[in-house]
């Protein structure tokens, strides 16, 4: 669980990091994690980014159970009959995370056959993304509802959710709101408009393709380059050939390079497909692919700057990257991915800063992350400004990521992030 009292499931890219922190202190129970969540699995490969706990009452959480109907409105897609799951994704962390744990630990890995069951089972996932969410035509994969992108409320969705007809407000109660601030969550309206994408998601037997929100967005797309290195090196492992895999990321690596890179905003932009056209705000998430090994070195250099920059801050008015342009008119310290900043992102950041040779910015950054982390009490996130605790405490990969970037590591190594290309590049 993410948090105990505001998300009380089992959530997709949460269970990732959180493996990846887990692997220090117990590689058993990273591996349980990863094998728990992917039992969830529906037959056409896709991995739910909720997996309910049947303990749980229904109206701890919205949207719950009897909201997605996953055995029977997600039947034609193979939804599991034995669990309850929500129909769309989360960002496809799993196979670094899986590569990661298994180098915690390579015997009781290989004891325990663990990267023997979780290869075909990623390679699936991977499958579906590459080939059914490729909306666009480019190569690149598509989102079709904010949540699944992770960052709900970013203002890079505004644009393409001021299309859709939002539910009703009558129509559902927020759970969310009985466990935080009003003023740190997403709005009534953006609540309306999720509601209206997932429902009609589901009406649609949760077929890809015909829905009004289709965003190709950088982090989402990185992250399944920086998986699909590692899906290459546990090909590797298990004796199979990884270099197929590893090309592939490289094409992808060129893909998000030609579709989503904007030299004049110097940094990656979401592409509305649905528009055809590129959304001209600043997130965080067009910083990520920094992880990404193959990066032009200009490119990278690039990203450094932005991110130093006024738009974001780093190092001179703020001590961790926002989640949203400082610049930006929809900017807002407080409120969840509309400009606080998250340890997930900077944890992706300083392991990127460390890959193109950027140490001493990385040093300061896992620094930044080490002290807020303590300091706001393991906080869900951040004012960017003065790093007041906002959300959830005790938040899960808060603390996951913090034991990564605590643990012992060979020096020039970074965060988990450089094992994908097996160590430092410049």
């Amino acid at each position: 669980m993410p948090s105990r009292s505001l998300y009380p499931h089992q959530w997709s890219w949460d269970s990732a990091f959180i493996a990846i922190g887990l692997r220090h202190i117990s590689p058993l129970r990273a591996q349980t994690e990863l094998d728990t969540l992917l039992a969830a699995q529906w037959a056409d490969g896709r991995i739910p980014h909720i997996v309910f706990n049947p303990s749980v009452p229904l109206d701890a959480y919205f949207p719950s159970p009897d909201f997605w109907r996953s055995s029977t409105a997600g039947r034609a897609a193979g939804a599991p009959r034995t669990v309850q799951t929500s129909g769309i994704v989360q960002p496809p962390v799993h196979a670094l995370a899986a590569w990661l744990v298994h180098l915690a630990d390579p015997g009781l890995s290989r004891a325990r056959g663990f990267l023997t069951r979780m290869y075909p089972r990623l390679a699936a996932w991977h499958r579906y993304l590459l080939h059914r969410r490729d909306l666009g035509g480019g190569g690149l994969v598509s989102v079709v509802h904010p949540w699944e992108q992770g960052m709900d409320n970013s203002p890079c969705w505004d644009r393409p959710l001021s299309r859709v007809t939002p539910a009703p407000a009558r129509s559902f109660r927020r759970a969310d709101l009985d466990h935080g601030s009003p003023e740190g969550r997403p709005t009534d309206l953006d609540y309306g408009r999720y509601v209206r994408l997932a429902s009609d998601y589901r009406d649609r037997g949760y077929a890809d393709g015909a829905g009004e929100f289709a965003v190709e967005d950088p982090a989402f797309n990185a992250l399944l380059i920086a998986s699909e290195y590692a899906l290459a090196r546990i090909a590797d492992e298990l004796g199979a050939a990884g270099s197929a895999r590893q090309a592939r990321a490289e094409r992808l690596t060129a893909a998000l390079v030609e579709r989503l890179w904007e030299p004049a905003a110097g940094m990656f932009l979401c592409r509305d497909v649905r528009a055809g056209e590129l959304i001209p705000e600043r997130g965080v998430s067009g910083l990520i692919p920094l992880l990404l090994p193959t990066l032009p070195h200009d490119l990278a250099a690039t990203l450094v700057r932005t991110m130093r920059g006024p738009h974001f801050g780093l190092g001179g008015t703020t001590r961790l990257v926002p989640s949203y342009d400082l610049l930006g008119e929809a900017f807002d310290p407080h409120r969840y991915w509309r400009g606080p900043a998250w340890i997930n992102t900077n944890w992706l950041l300083e392991g990127g800063l460390r890959l193109h040779g950027e140490r001493g910015r990385a040093d300061a950054l896992r620094k930044g992350i080490l002290h807020t982390a303590d300091a706001s009490g393991f906080a869900e996130y951040v004012d960017p400004y003065t790093a007041q605790a906002c959300g959830a405490t005790g938040f899960g990969w808060t603390a996951a990521l913090t034991l990564d970037l605590l643990h012992d590591r060979p020096a020039g190594r970074g965060n988990g992030v450089t094992a994908i290309k097996g160590g430092d590049r410049g």
